[in-house]
């Protein structure tokens, strides 16, 4: 077994024909077990081409080409960016991707890359180094292209102004390395080193101003680094030369520090910084502003022009930096400015959440389980250290379970009292972690569990009692509404069946009228309802559970029957006779709004559907009658003159004001006249009509007795098969044979009313005259009343007809005159 060490130097072991410097070090140290430690280091400069040769390790670290081959020597990086290789035909390292120093390592110095040879066979590991040194690959520059001032020409010589610093991403020789400020007549520069090795440039005023002579004035700064060649970058200056200005601000500190969460949100107030002015009014005015040299900075933080506060406007994170060093400037209304520099450190904080693993849990658990029955099992971990990792769980919420810790980062949720399902049929169960940190961060992890179900409650209604509508004429089999219980218990046990409890309406089973469905609730009319004959009615529905043994309760339902507009309007007066000609008479001595008489009609619908009203459809002469649209008075509108016809005929609809409305009309005779022998020489020649009346009333006859004649003999022949099927029913009850019950073809009693498929509606016509009349006369209250026989024979034909009575005039006449 051999221990030492030993070190030499390798910077002459270079390949040949290679300009580059570089220097290795090299550290050995033999193991007790055979593992050799060694150690190399090169310097090579950055942005050297894809497959230059950074050293030959083989020969630095004295191996053989055939170890590397035998040993399967390779890099190892770690996981990072493999900017170097192996070539181990050639025992040397080699550049595999592009290496920019600046984007590698930014300002830090010095630039190193670090990775391990490893060869096996022994196994062996070797540490190398290799430094990165800047060239001269970026120019300086500045944020902005141009800076404005305004100053006084009342400033004062070696007043300060401050002017941005420009970025050289390069560093050494090669970075930023002086400026120049041309032309010089009123202006010098001034760099002061600052504690970060950077260079305040301030622009002095040497010689004072004089707006009068120059109100504007231009510079140009250059900033200058030391590399070859030797690179610059330039930004204009404008100088706005204004009057009375002659105090400059001035920060209370040149330096301020200030201390900041990496957590810290958006907004946090980071510190505050004060600068005065002795100057009063607006010259003693100052903003602030954050130096734009870095936009990082400017981008992170901003600043409060006017009260000087400092706020976080982007994201912290103590593993990118842990230092921020900002440049804050002030700046009065006269263009006077100072700066400070504020140093915040970044404060590192618990950023781990604890982790919660489900090892076990169960989906559901009987209400009658008995306490501390386990429920899951948890695994509970958080990689932070010390107090950040020390662990506590809870349950959130007031719910009858615990949790409980066994084995080390182990727990177990297990149930605390007696459960109940109607209580809750289940549980979310959220289970929260936290850590010991300040501040403490926490996990959470929520169980659904199902509470299993014990047949224990009735169904219950929604309400204690319905009330429906239906409107009438409804369609059989129509769904009125519907009736809804609730069970608390589960599954089949909360399962509830409706069933129509067994009453009578009228002597007439409930089940006649309506039906229940036992699975929804819903409640079907069975018959076509009639408002005009029954309005309301009452049952019982019965909620069954599927439990075993099964609960319930009952309810009580009330209908209520609503009106539809189903009847039209039945006009009372005037009567609308069938063979006399009625008129109302109107002297022409009659002024305006006479009453001429007045339409009576009914409705048998209730509500709106029963308001009627009257309007004037056709009339002989529409400028001489109205009619009342409430009252259904009929009135003159002007004066009755001479050259007004006898006959008048008025058509009246009657109208009710349901939904869609219905109507009636009747047709009113008027006769202007002052006497009755006047109006009779309107209505002559009746002979025509007294013929055609009589024939009508022929047919009319013969119609009815053919009707009555099929009519008996329909009946005779149902008669005798009724008496026919209960002969054969008797004969074969006395033979003992089995009854089979007979029912006509499409048989149906759905509405309880009897075997007819359809509905038949009969018509009965009948007169009660022998076609021939004696004229009667009669007065009723203060009418007069005349019917008058033109053909003198003292007799009236009465007809049942629709004509109109004016369109026939000699038929016989019915004159009422109103007084």
């Amino acid at each position: 077994m051999h221990w030492g060490c030993f070190c030499f130097d390798g910077a002459g072991n270079t390949t040949s024909g290679r300009t580059m410097r570089r220097q290795v070090l090299l550290f050995l140290s033999v193991l007790c077990l055979g593992y050799v430690l060694g150690q190399v280091s090169y310097s090579i400069p950055e942005e050297m081409s894809k497959g230059s040769v950074v050293g030959n390790i083989a020969h630095d670290l004295g191996l053989d080409l055939k170890r590397l081959k035998s040993g399967k020597a390779r890099v190892y990086t770690g996981g990072s960016v493999g900017y170097i290789g192996l070539n181990k035909e050639r025992g040397v390292l080699l550049i595999q991707e592009r290496i920019d120093r600046e984007a590698l390592c930014g300002e830090t110095t010095p630039c190193a890359l670090h990775f391990q040879l490893i060869l096996e066979n022994p196994m062996e590991l070797f540490r190398v180094t290799v430094e990165i040194t800047d060239i001269n690959d970026n120019t300086p520059s500045f944020t902005n292209k141009e800076k404005r001032f305004e100053i006084s020409e009342s400033a004062v010589i070696g007043s300060k102004f401050i002017i941005e610093k420009a970025v050289d991403s390069d560093i050494g020789m090669n970075g930023l390395q002086r400026y120049s400020l041309t032309p010089t007549d009123n202006f010098v520069l001034k760099l002061e080193n600052q504690a970060d090795g950077s260079k305040k440039v301030e622009m002095v005023l040497q010689k004072p101003l004089d707006r009068e002579k120059q109100e504007y004035i231009s510079l140009l700064l250059t900033a200058i680094d030391g590399g070859e060649p030797q690179m610059s970058g330039t930004m204009q200056i404008f100088v706005n030369v204004l009057d009375v200005n002659d105090n400059a601000p001035a920060f209370a500190k040149p330096l301020y520090r200030a201390k900041i969460l990496e957590n810290s949100p958006k907004g946090t107030s980071v510190t505050t910084v004060s600068a005065s002015d002795k100057d009063i009014g607006s010259n003693g005015e100052v903003s602030y502003l954050i130096s734009t040299s870095k936009r990082l900075l400017s981008e992170l933080f901003k600043i409060n022009s006017e009260t000087g506060e400092m706020i976080l406007n982007g994201e912290l994170d103590y593993e990118k930096a842990k230092i921020y060093q900002i440049d804050i400037e002030v700046v009065d209304s006269g263009g006077l400015s100072d700066s400070t520099k504020v140093i915040v450190d970044v404060i590192d904080i618990n950023d781990n959440n604890p982790h919660i693993n489900i090892v076990s849990k169960s989906e559901s658990i009987s209400e009658d389980s008995p306490p501390s029955t386990v429920i899951a099992m948890l695994s509970v971990n958080d990689p932070d250290s010390e107090n950040n990792g020390e662990v506590e769980c809870n349950i959130d919420g007031n719910i009858p379970f615990k949790i409980q810790s066994t084995l080390n980062g182990f727990y177990t949720l297990v149930t605390e009292v007696a459960l109940d399902r109607e209580i809750s049929s289940h549980y979310n169960i959220t289970v929260t972690c936290s850590d010991e940190g300040v501040p403490s961060l926490s996990s959470s992890v929520t169980l659904t569990l199902q509470i299993s179900d014990v047949n224990d409650n009735a169904p219950v209604f929604e309400r204690s009692s319905y009330e429906a509508y239906i409107v009438e004429n409804n369609t059989p089999g129509l769904s009125i509404f519907t009736v809804r219980a609730r069970d608390a218990d589960w599954n089949q046990n909360a399962r509830v069946s409706y069933i129509l409890e067994d009453s009578s309406v009228n002597g007439v089973p409930v089940s006649s009228y309506v039906s229940v469905s036992a699975d929804s609730g819903v409640i079907h009319a069975v018959r076509s309802f009639d408002y005009e004959q029954i309005k309301d009615f009452h049952f019982r529905v019965k909620a069954q559970d599927g439990g075993s043994p099964p609960l319930s309760s009952n309810v009580t339902v009330k209908i209520l029957i609503q009106d539809q507009n189903d009847n039209p309007p039945q006009v009372l007066y005037p009567v609308q006779t069938g063979g006399s000609l009625v008129a109302e008479m109107v002297p022409r001595s009659a002024d305006v709004s006479y009453l001429v008489t007045k339409v009576v009609a009914v409705d048998v619908d209730s509500g709106q559907n029963a308001w009627l009203s009257y309007k004037l459809q056709k009339a002989t002469d529409r400028a001489l009658f109205e009619v009342g649209v409430q009252n259904g008075e009929i009135r003159t509108i002007r004066q009755v003159t001479d050259k007004d016809a006898v006959k008048q005929r008025l058509t009246v609809i009657v109208e009710d004001n349901g939904q869609p409305s219905r109507s009636a009309t009747v047709i009113v005779n008027v006769a202007v006249a002052d006497s009755f022998p006047e109006v009779l020489s309107e209505f002559t020649d009746f002979t025509h009509d007294k013929e055609y009346n009589d024939n009508l009333t022929f047919y009319l006859v013969l119609a009815l007795a053919v009707v009555s004649f099929l009519f008996i003999t329909c009946l005779v022949v149902i008669i005798s098969v009724k008496i026919y099927r209960w002969r054969q029913s008797r004969i074969m009850f006395h033979s003992n044979l089995p009854v089979i019950p007979y029912y006509p073809p499409r048989y149906s009693d759905t509405l309880g009313t009897g075997t007819l498929q359809h509905v038949y509606n009969y018509e009965v016509c009948r007169t009660t005259d022998s076609r021939k009349s004696d004229c009667k006369f009669g007065t009723a209250g203060s009418q007069n009343v005349l019917i008058m026989d033109p053909s003198a024979t003292g007799t009236m034909q009465r007809i049942q007809s629709e004509k109109s009575i004016l369109d026939e005039p000699d038929s016989p006449l019915e004159v009422r005159k109103l007084f």
